[in-house]
């Protein structure tokens, strides 16, 4: 990504624009020189191994550097960090889902109403959570980076704008905390995983959510 994001959109800017944002660090540039773009793709693949073979825990830098033959300085300078590395792994859906909510067809996508709209994203987004639990779980930033990373905020300020124009009289930016408080990743591994709770129940009770904020 460039090194400078995208403003934030304010309440009356809308979000159904063509700018999709990554999941890694602002030093993850789209134009990388010809060897580095190679070398970040070698290392992703390793990583991308690694998951298939052990699962997300199996992902450490030392594995991924021994995977794909490097120094594990070379894995820390391209990514940061395992959550780095991990967050560029899911970049890939995460455009796609991106590109879905921002400009695909409705009702996911703009041209349905803003209720309708909000129902879909938190349907599409379980059904990706629960397909890449394990990665999200591992990529889970901490408390200090959870809240702010670009992707966090663009989720936010989506669900944010479609409240606002959905229940124009509510609190438009807490309540998209409390929608994005129900896809968190480590309750959706709690209710799956531990309580066995069937994912279409999840998806009803989203759906439930969102009617009885927006009065649907």
């Amino acid at each position: 990504m460039s090194a400078l994001l995208p403003p934030l959109p304010g309440p009356e800017t809308p979000l159904d624009g063509p700018e999709l944002l990554q999941l890694g660090s602002a030093e993850d540039e789209p134009c990388l020189r010809a060897d580095a773009a190679r070398n970040r793709a070698r290392l992703l693949d390793a990583a991308a191994r690694l998951v298939a073979e052990h699962g997300a825990a199996g992902v450490t830098m030392e594995a991924v550097a021994a995977a794909a033959n490097v120094g594990k300085g070379t894995v820390f300078r391209r990514f940061g960090d395992r959550t780095g590395l991990l967050t560029a792994l899911l970049d890939h859906s995460e455009r796609n889902f991106q590109a879905a909510f921002l400009g695909g067809p409705p009702p996911l996508g703009p041209g349905a109403e803003p209720a309708e709209r909000l129902r879909a994203f938190g349907v599409a987004y379980l059904r990706r959570a629960i397909e890449e639990l394990d990665l999200l779980l591992a990529a889970e930033g901490g408390p200090d980076r959870r809240f702010t990373s670009p992707v966090h905020r663009l989720h936010h300020g989506h669900l944010a704008l479609l409240l606002r124009q959905a229940a124009p009289d509510a609190d438009a930016d807490l309540l998209a905390h409390t929608l994005l408080g129900y896809l968190n990743p480590p309750l959706i591994h709690h209710l799956v995983r531990q309580c066995g709770t069937p994912p279409a129940r999840l998806e009803t009770g989203w759906t439930d959510l969102v009617d009885r904020i927006t009065g649907s």
